[in-house]
């Protein structure tokens, strides 16, 4: 199975409606289960256990579940709308494909489903007295299940779109990134400066959109049949268009089967998303610290937050220039520190400037970027400290405060 097959299949299988059919497969399972061993099961059996309310039980859920599923879906979109309005829309998505709150919507609504096709197939005469003890027993385990789904819902919903709870999602989600470029800093591949041949083929983008995952394993068997080496210029995360370069070709050139290939290989769509992308965590952070700092918010204590967790996601990373290549013919470019210190933390020195707490904690924030990872970061940090004095200089900042703030420039150029 290739690559891009099994992303689209991974992104499927978190869709809710794949588990809402688990509970209609469970239901069909149960008419199956029953006809073999309900020939094996006693009369008396039936009576000691009280599965003749086998059909009250699937009544309720019918009649119960359908409501439930209801009011439950009103307050998730709630809570959808309430981490847009306070965070930043780019985080509605965590909060949608969280999987508590599939899980427990889809137990719901696959229990109303369950209750409906058991009582249609009570009606329809499919199940006899003997058989009605298994179709009992499902049922109840489909209730215990529906009563620890509700525990679960009850539990989640005492943090669920809070902003709190919306900026762990969002650093959880930027810190797997970041973890899966760090130990694979060129998608597996080998890296390159930007140097691209001269009279290389260029494979441009057909249509607009995010690219959201590139079938590296696809490039290189594309790559090792033609016997050429392609180079990237596009990333997860990058925005293309027709016409905008997708990768160049190195000492050969591509047919237009070939070029289809390379096409497929690179997923596009009409969003960034953080699964491939690690830049995008740190740039929806910033975005909530921006509008922590505008007017209307006025909350300084989340910006400083937001740079906390910047500094803990950005504290490990590593370049590894000489980790083996698993797509020996396919050359990527690699992140900068720039980029990452650019994504992070210039919105907030912008946006902060004039707010002194925001601007300390920024300078000291990059100070300890620099101290424990110089090599990498000690140049973008000092970059973007002389910004945020210029950004300070401009805001009119007061004498005493500005004084301070190039005090602590002044030790990040020294340290």
């Amino acid at each position: 199975m290739s690559g891009r097959l099994i992303w689209l299949l991974g992104t499927q299988l978190r869709k809710v409606w794949v588990r809402v059919a688990g509970f209609a497969v469970l239901a069909v399972a149960s008419l199956g289960a029953a006809h073999l061993i309900g020939p094996h099961v006693s009369i008396s059996l039936v009576e000691y256990t009280g599965a003749d309310a086998v059909e009250e039980l699937l009544g309720v859920l019918a009649s119960s579940m359908l409501a439930v599923t209801t009011f439950s879906l009103s307050i998730a979109v709630s809570a959808f709308s309430a981490a847009a309005g306070s965070a930043t829309p780019r985080a509605t998505a965590l909060l949608q494909q969280d999987p508590t709150t599939q899980n427990v919507l889809a137990t719901f609504l696959g229990a109303f489903v369950f209750g409906l096709l058991g009582k249609i197939a009570l009606a329809a005469g499919l199940y006899d007295r003997n058989s009605q003890l298994v179709l009992f027993l499902v049922t109840l385990l489909v209730i215990g299940w529906v009563i620890f789904a509700l525990i679960r819902w009850i539990s989640l919903l005492m943090n669920f779109g809070r902003m709190g709870d919306t900026l762990k999602r969002v650093e959880d989600a930027a810190a797997t990134a970041i973890a899966r470029r760090r130990e694979c800093p060129f998608l597996g591949a080998q890296s390159f400066d930007g140097d691209l041949p001269s009279d290389g083929q260029i494979i441009s983008a057909r249509a607009a959109g995010y690219v959201q995952h590139i079938d590296m394993a696809g490039l290189q068997q594309l790559a090792e049949e033609a016997e050429i080496q392609l180079y990237l210029q596009c990333m997860p995360g990058s925005f293309v268009f027709p016409g905008k370069s997708l990768l160049v070709v190195g000492a050969g050139q591509l047919n237009e089967e070939q070029a289809e290939c390379v096409h497929t290989a690179v997923v596009l769509g009409d969003m960034r998303t953080f699964t491939d992308d690690p830049r995008f965590g740190l740039i929806v952070l910033a975005e909530i610290a921006s509008r922590a700092l505008s007017p209307a918010v006025n909350d300084p204590g989340t910006a400083i937050d937001v740079i906390g967790r910047c500094v803990r996601l950005l504290s490990d990373w590593q370049e590894k220039p000489d980790i083996s290549p698993l797509y020996a013919n396919i050359h990527v470019p690699a992140i900068s520190a720039i980029d990452l210190l650019d994504d992070a933390f210039r919105p907030i020195a912008r946006d902060g400037a004039g707010v002194m707490e925001v601007e300390v904690r920024l300078l000291k924030a990059l100070a300890a970027l620099k101290a424990q990872n110089s090599p990498v970061f000690a140049a973008a940090a000092e970059q973007l400290g002389q910004y945020l004095v210029e950004c300070s200089e401009r805001a009119a900042t007061p004498a005493s405060d500005l004084n301070r703030i190039k005090a602590l420039q002044a030790q990040l150029l020294n340290s």
